[in-house]
């Protein structure tokens, strides 16, 4: 079966059958990623010995991005458990002073420091709850506070550590660090653009009030205690950190060295001095050591951070095994000629523009590990025959998917987000999918016609 049309067919079925699992969500993406590519090659005549070969083959393309997941998810979880970021996002909230306006804008720098860890659901704990109260209080739609939070924390998830990148990097055979300084510039249209955004949707909520207010229909008053809600912020991480019991050392001089570690990090990922990988080893050695006063607490540290790191960590190391197959017998390299001879020659050089186009709705049909390592490497091989690189087609697979995230019902951050706004996922839907879906569709083409996806 290791023909040309064998390998095609069998390459299909391991696709489709690992994205309908995937999909499903009956299992963890592991288990379908290690064992439907795995029995795929035993089925197509190849042996014990060469699946490990090809399985060491995509652990050399992947293993630095385990490393750097690993390690990053450790770094920002200390920051955000001595609570760095907490002065900044209570320095927001009372910059708002209850403005409707400056408090949507407020809304979109928040969420963007909140999530420069990655992760979505310590994005949504620390600015839901937080900014809620403030909400409620200038009677604005929850709706909209969610919308923003998303839209915000999905234009930050093109960060090396976010998943998108890494899962890319991985199927393109790419540092995550390089593609996200391919990235940046498109990255900072989208944070101006998400401002551009806040501001409308916080003009739209204004006249709203307004009209509100004329029908006799608004009742209480706008005065806000907008120190209150700031003070609320803090006390509340600061009961939240007691619950966890851990103790951790205190002081202007331990926060300055945190700042500039974190700074040292962020410039030798975007100068290339280091690799992300050594980078956030050292930087989470430095934070052990200045944060935490013995080995038991580093631990602690280490334990409460391991589960999310790990869980990253491991589908980036069950992807080894699914790219390795697919590349090492040919699977792939056969879909894609295949794809070749049957499109239209004019289409062909824009498949991954078309696809980035349509990556928000795809997110929505497909999860976030079918997404990256079944839909892009087709599409990267195909595109490949044009001259377009991986790195063209990684980024516009990116741009035009990551936007959508947080509109996705596949995404657990997302419940939780609904969850403690006590909102409805329908209504959600409404506002933040046409939304996130043409928001993505500019970035997409602003980035084809910049040449940013050739």
């Amino acid at each position: 079966m290791q023909t040309s049309l064998g390998l095609t067919l069998m390459g299909l079925v391991i696709i489709f059958l690992t994205v309908g699992i995937l999909i499903r969500g009956k299992t963890n993406p592991i288990v379908p990623m290690t064992l439907v590519p795995v029995a795929g090659a035993l089925l197509c005549g190849y042996g014990l010995g060469e699946i490990s070969d090809f399985f060491s083959s995509g652990l050399e393309s992947v293993m630095n991005v385990v490393v750097m997941f690993i390690f990053a998810i450790i770094f920002f979880g200390i920051l955000q458990d001595v609570g760095l970021f907490v002065p900044v996002i209570r320095a927001l909230i009372r910059a708002t002073r209850g403005n409707v306006i400056a408090v949507t804008m407020g809304t979109a720098a928040i969420a963007i420091v909140a999530h420069l860890d990655g992760s979505g659901s310590t994005t949504f704990l620390l600015t839901i709850p937080a900014l809620l109260p403030l909400y409620k209080a200038l009677r604005m739609s929850r709706y909209i506070l969610i919308t923003i939070v998303a839209l915000s924390a999905s234009v930050m998830n093109m960060l090396p550590w976010g998943g998108p990148l890494g899962r890319a990097g991985a199927v393109v055979a790419q540092e995550p660090n390089d593609i996200w300084v391919h990235l940046l510039p498109i990255q900072g249209v989208a944070v101006v653009m998400v401002l551009l955004v806040a501001a409308a949707l916080g003009l739209r909520e204004r006249r709203r009030l307004a009209r509100l207010r004329a029908s006799g229909e608004f009742e209480g008053d706008t005065n806000v205690d907008v120190e209150q809600i700031a003070q609320a912020f803090a006390a509340q991480q600061a009961a939240d950190k007691e619950a966890l019991g851990f103790r951790h050392r205190t002081g202007r001089w331990v926060t300055i060295v945190n700042i500039v570690v974190a700074l040292l990090i962020l410039v030798a990922l975007l100068s290339g001095l280091m690799p992300p990988a050594p980078a956030f080893l050292i930087g989470t050695t430095i934070a052990l050591i200045v944060n935490f006063e013995g080995a038991s607490e580093q631990s602690d540290a280490l334990r409460r951070h391991a589960p999310n790191a790990l869980a990253m960590a491991g589908v980036i190391l069950a992807a080894a095994m699914f790219l390795g197959v697919l590349n090492e017998t040919g699977m792939l390299e056969e879909i894609a000629l295949t794809l070749v001879n049957i499109l239209p020659e004019e289409v062909g050089p824009y498949l991954h523009v078309i696809i980035g186009v349509f990556g928000v709705p795809l997110d929505l049909l497909t999860s976030t590990d079918a997404y990256y390592f079944s839909v892009l490497p087709i599409i990267q091989g195909t595109v490949e025959t044009y001259g377009i690189t991986g790195m063209g087609a990684a980024s516009a697979l990116i741009i035009g998917n990551v936007i959508g995230t947080f509109v996705s019902p596949f995404s657990p951050a997302l419940w939780l987000a609904l969850g403690l706004a006590g909102a409805n996922m329908g209504k959600y839907l409404k506002i933040g999918f046409p939304l996130a879906w043409g928001f993505s569709v500019v970035l997409v083409l602003v980035a084809f016609l910049t040449g940013m996806l050739m």
